[in-house]
């Protein structure tokens, strides 16, 4: 049972980093797009406008890059905190944590006895004593700290290829179709991050698509308007 709640929770993980660069994407399509619209809206200088979309994109990868880090890095020094703290409670209080133990397996519907027997045999030697209340109480797993590296990447790549979408579109069209170009891209893109996250968040894929598409446009809308007052 305590693989099984270990696998739980590392498949939780995953879903949940999943979901954050489907997010991370989604942020990088609307941020970059908005700058472009707003230069192309003020210019027609093809070189000003993919400089200042591919400055914005930078800018927005390692930004979300930067923050994830400073996230991940305080998540990863609180987790090492919580298991300092059950180390401590396993010298100080050991009858209470196996009693917490004994409960939870009793929550699961093992008799009391049993629980008692698993109990004894999970918390006999330090090490898997201390792995098995950290992952009853907290659903952690001792020593599988998060990686702020890793999220720090896994932002800065999502953040960044959502950014692509409208920076390729805008650089590439032909003269003159430009805005629509970039258009269609943002809304193919935001339609397929507003898909994933809601299936990755069992939601429902029609409304989460139905409102990235009316962001984005509204997204769009503002930020021309604010280039065409300069």
């Amino acid at each position: 049972m305590f693989k099984k709640l270990s696998n739980h929770k590392n498949m939780d993980n995953w879903l949940n980093t999943l979901r954050a660069g489907v997010l991370g994407a989604n942020d990088g399509i609307l941020t970059v797009v908005g700058v472009l619209f707003s230069v192309a809206a003020a210019t027609t200088n093809s070189f000003t406008i993919f400089i200042a979309g591919l400055s914005d994109l930078l800018a927005c990868a390692f930004s979300m890059s930067a923050g994830e880090f400073a996230s991940v890095s305080s998540q990863r020094d609180t987790e090492k905190s919580v298991v300092g703290q059950e180390s401590l409670l396993l010298n100080t209080q050991f009858e209470d944590e196996k009693e917490r133990v004994v409960r939870f397996y009793e929550e699961k519907g093992v008799h009391h006895d049993t629980a008692q027997s698993i109990a004894n045999e999970l918390l006999s030697q330090k090490d898997r004593a201390l792995a098995t209340i950290v992952n009853i109480k907290y659903g952690m797993n001792l020593n599988n700290y998060l990686n702020p590296w890793q999220a720090a990447v896994s932002s800065l790549f999502s953040a960044s290829s959502g950014g692509v979408f409208p920076l390729v579109a805008m650089t590439f069209a032909p003269a003159g179709y430009q805005l629509i170009a970039t258009i269609m891209a943002v809304l193919v893109a935001v339609t397929l991050t507003g898909y994933l996250s809601a299936r990755l968040g069992n939601g429902i894929p029609k409304r989460a698509i139905i409102r990235n598409i009316v962001v984005g446009i509204i997204t769009m809308f503002i930020h021309y308007y604010v280039g065409k007052l300069f």
